[in-house]
């Protein structure tokens, strides 16, 4: 197969662990006889210093002409760097907000993965976390509370808010049709999440999604109200495989995920529109501090990878060999310092890399 990607290294670490992403790719399609192009634009602080905006429309052309895109990150010190002296919209993470409606990214998936190498990292009591999860949430990413109208107004000399959260049932089901087919590579369970005891908006959320499940007998689906799902993602998170909601609770739910695996530096992302065109990236940010020190953790950009061959080119083969790679070398007891412990082998980017291509196979 021939894979067109375009590559945003961006900012800070970025370059240093999509280069590290690279690489295992490469492996991957030597082993597996595919063909990469990839192509590099401009995003964020290193578009700044180039053009004087975060991304160009030439270089959303490019995107959109590529069957995926590869991020790194973006953005860089607020306190110090003169990105941040700019206008709002002219700042480096203006350009991912202008990339995800360009490309119609309606879909975000964030992984959540306890290893069990990494158990010791998690937060949870030793009797939770030995059970380990692997669950993946599904935040519908351009609409709700964060895209409805807005206002501030003074009232009889009272200041008033007013935000709208507002959900048509083309918009819900289309997200729900991307949790369901991701529930069918997976452990087929969806567990749809909203506030359906009070909001109108979760009470057509909720009636969406039973009318999608209709089309996945194969799929288990069960309704969970936002505030339970909060406490079971502490109190029992293996109980979850996809998690499936609208945008303000699955920003809130995917943090919170995200803090009980204890390390943001191994949490891939994804974010799709209504093909299988997708943009793919770690979770965390540029961290502008360990630049270029060969310090940085590549395994949730190289997570990210996996989840571009799986979701966008459905070779789910070559990403179950990238993902078993990966916990070979945490087996093997190799760690960048951000999740090093005492007894393992401390390395640095670079090296993170080629010990996750040589064992591809």
């Amino acid at each position: 197969m021939n894979l067109n990607l375009v590559c945003i290294p961006g900012d800070g670490i970025g370059p240093e662990i999509v280069a590290q992403a690279k690489k295992v790719l490469d492996k991957v399609a030597s082993v597996y006889g595919h063909e990469i192009n990839y192509t590099d634009i401009l995003m964020g602080g290193a578009s700044i210093d180039v053009h004087g905006i975060p991304l160009t429309d030439e270089a959303i052309a490019t995107a959109k002409a590529a069957d995926a895109v590869l991020m790194g990150s973006i953005g860089g010190d607020t306190n110090t760097s003169p990105w941040y002296q700019l206008p709002p919209e002219k700042r480096p993470e203006a350009g991912l907000l202008k990339i995800r409606k360009a490309l119609n990214l309606f879909a975000n998936l964030r992984p959540a993965v306890l290893y069990d190498e990494l158990s010791g990292a998690c937060p949870l009591k030793e009797e939770i976390s030995k059970a380990g999860f692997d669950m993946m949430i599904m935040r519908e990413l351009t609409g709700g509370l964060y895209f409805g109208e807005r206002k501030t107004t003074t009232e009889n000399g009272v200041r008033k808010a007013v935000d709208t959260l507002s959900y048509d049932e083309n918009e819900i089901r289309r997200i729900a049709i991307k949790g369901f087919d991701i529930a069918r590579k997976r452990r087929g369970k969806v567990t749809s999440v909203d506030k359906a005891n009070v909001l109108d908006s979760s009470r057509l959320w909720r009636a969406v999604v039973n009318e999608v499940a209709k089309d996945y007998p194969d799929v288990t689906l069960e309704h969970m109200l936002v505030d339970n799902c909060a406490m079971q993602l502490v109190k029992d998170p293996a109980q979850f495989d996809v998690i499936l909601t609208e945008n303000m609770f699955g920003d809130i739910l995917s943090d919170e995920a995200s803090m009980v695996t204890g390390s943001i530096g191994m949490l891939a992302s994804a974010s799709l529109n209504d093909t299988k065109f997708g943009l793919y990236e770690p979770s965390h940010g540029s961290a502008p501090d360990i630049a270029g020190k060969d310090l940085a953790n590549p395994i949730a950009t190289i997570l990210s990878a996996s989840m571009m061959l799986r979701y966008t080119f459905d070779l789910d083969k070559e990403a179950d060999a990238i993902d078993a790679a990966v916990q070979q070398v945490l087996k093997d007891n190799y760690r960048t310092g951000d999740i090093f412990s005492e007894g393992c082998e401390k390395v640095g980017c670079n090296q993170m890399g080629d010990l996750i291509v040589e064992r591809i196979c």
